[in-house]
């Protein structure tokens, strides 16, 4: 007759993770030395300060955050129940999928501990507070330090103590401007304002029809100076930009003046902080000026596209280093560019529009729309060339004092739209080549003609400015958009 000796049930390892500056941890600090004197194994890790702790429990020092990292720890107190011999920590890669309870919750610790009685006279409930291992910029630190980052961009080493802006300039990656160095844990921090994954190919960029990855573009974002959350911005836009109806192709090796000029409409502009208001085609606020600047780095360092090589720019433009801006929704009677364009109302999207510079209208005797009309049609026949017409579209840009002149004559959009158009329509022959002493000018087969200076869908009216001057603004497009079933404005709802 054999025997057969049963198995001993190994004894759990416990593992806690907290920091000094936590109540929560001082709580449950009693609660530790309870777990102990019961019998099972227990080590503390602490992150700040370890003098709260019972000297007689195993402590070691965490101060570099190695093991709260290894651990995936993003909660202290978390108490951590392992039935490896040697416990967690000696595993060299994160782990979370463990037994744990994170903050203080009674019965969760005692379901781990198998400890009915423990926490006797506690409260049932406590939050944490976050890891130390989790902190923005720690956390992408280690992320690197240990290996985890996934980027899968070529790593570029450079000297010690080497200028890293200069560096940045010598390689090429700039728009003549200073750029953020883009060093791994900003990176990953960019990365972190997307759910998107960062080897997902957003498209092929022009001129070069590179790939595109999520990573790539977070890589220029930093470049840009943007913010984690600008990524689902960026990423629109550019997806925008790449879409066949654009022709960012066309429009980044033309001798025109054009660059995309990206409009953004819904929430997620007031979420980011972007500037609808005074100075909204200017300067100064963050993320205008970066998220137009990312969209062309993007074409730069991904597509090839460098001026002075493909982008055979005559002159340029400013915006050829970024243009974006948010339109005014302040008031709720206007229907957005959005919505007139297909989005759902109270949905985030961009419009990406190729474009120019700014040529100011300055109007400040009209009191009644017919007579801004008029004035405001003037100033956009001179889009392109005051001779050429149905050849570049255009984005009229209404200040907030000219729109009240229309408002409180209960106009919207499409009137005002509708009223432009025609105040635009012009005789043939004014227009036709040589009349006027201009050679520049319609063919002559039209001069018998009502000509409309846009077709009916390149003329776009955006609400934008401060609220005090009777100025507002023109977008003028690229000659391009003359052929709008081959290049236009693309619209699309952000992901948010």
């Amino acid at each position: 007759m054999s025997s057969v000796t049963p198995t001993a049930t190994p004894t759990p390892h416990f593992v806690a993770v907290v920091k000094d500056d936590c109540e929560t941890c001082q709580l449950i600090g009693p609660v530790l030395g309870e777990i102990a004197a019961a019998g099972h194994r227990l080590t503390v890790y602490w992150q700040d300060d370890g003098t709260f702790l019972d000297p007689a429990l195993v402590v070691v020092d965490d101060r570099e955050l190695v093991h709260s990292f290894r651990l995936g720890v993003e909660t202290v107190p978390t108490l951590i129940r392992c039935d490896s011999e040697n416990g967690p920590e000696t595993r060299p890669s994160r782990r979370t999928d463990q037994p744990r309870a994170a903050g203080w919750i009674r019965s969760e610790w005692r379901a781990l501990t198998g400890l009915p009685g423990l926490g006797d006279g506690l409260p049932r409930y406590r939050p944490g507070c976050g890891s130390l291992s989790v902190e923005p910029g720690v956390a992408e630190a280690l992320q690197v330090r240990h290996g985890h980052t996934g980027i899968r961009a070529r790593d570029i080493r450079l000297d010690p103590g080497a200028d890293l802006v200069e560096a940045c300039f010598d390689r090429g990656w700039t728009d003549g401007l200073p750029v953020v160095p883009p060093t791994p844990e900003r990176v990953l921090r960019m990365l972190a304002g997307t759910r998107r994954n960062p080897g997902e190919i957003v498209g092929d960029v022009p001129p070069n029809l590179a790939p595109c990855t999520v990573e790539k573009v977070a890589i220029n974002a930093v470049l840009a100076g943007c913010r984690p959350e600008y990524m689902p911005v960026v990423l629109t836009a550019l997806e925008a930009a790449l879409d066949p109806g654009f022709t960012l192709h066309g429009v980044t090796c033309s001798t025109c003046f054009s660059s995309p000029v990206v409009i953004v409409n819904g929430p997620i502009a007031k979420r980011i902080g972007m500037n609808a208001g005074l100075n909204a085609l200017g300067q100064g606020n963050r993320a205008n000026a970066t998220i137009g600047r990312a969209l062309n780095l993007v074409v730069r360092n991904v597509g090839g596209g460098r001026p002075g090589e493909i982008d055979r720019a005559t002159l340029g433009s400013p915006g050829k280093v970024g243009f974006c801006f948010a339109e005014d929704e302040t008031d709720g009677d206007w229907e957005p560019l959005s919505v007139s364009r297909g989005i759902s109302a109270g949905r985030s999207a961009v419009t990406v529009f190729a474009g120019d510079g700014i040529q100011g209208v300055t109007d400040q005797k009209a009191r009644t729309p017919g007579e801004l009309t008029r004035s405001l049609a003037m100033a956009l026949i001179a889009v392109g060339h005051p001779k050429l017409c149905e050849w570049a579209p255009a984005v009229l840009v209404l200040s907030p004092e000219h729109h009240a002149i229309y408002r409180e004559a209960g106009w919207g959009r499409r009137r005002i739209t509708g009223a432009l158009h025609r105040a635009l329509l012009r005789h043939g022959s004014d227009l036709v080549s040589g009349a006027g002493g201009v050679a520049e000018g319609m063919p002559l087969s039209r001069k018998d003609e009502k000509i409309p200076k846009f077709h009916p869908e390149a003329l776009l009216v955006v609400r934008a400015g401060g609220p005090a001057g009777l100025f507002s603004a023109i977008l003028a497009g690229w000659p391009g958009g003359r052929l709008l079933e081959e290049s236009h404005p693309v619209t699309l709802e952000i992901d948010e």
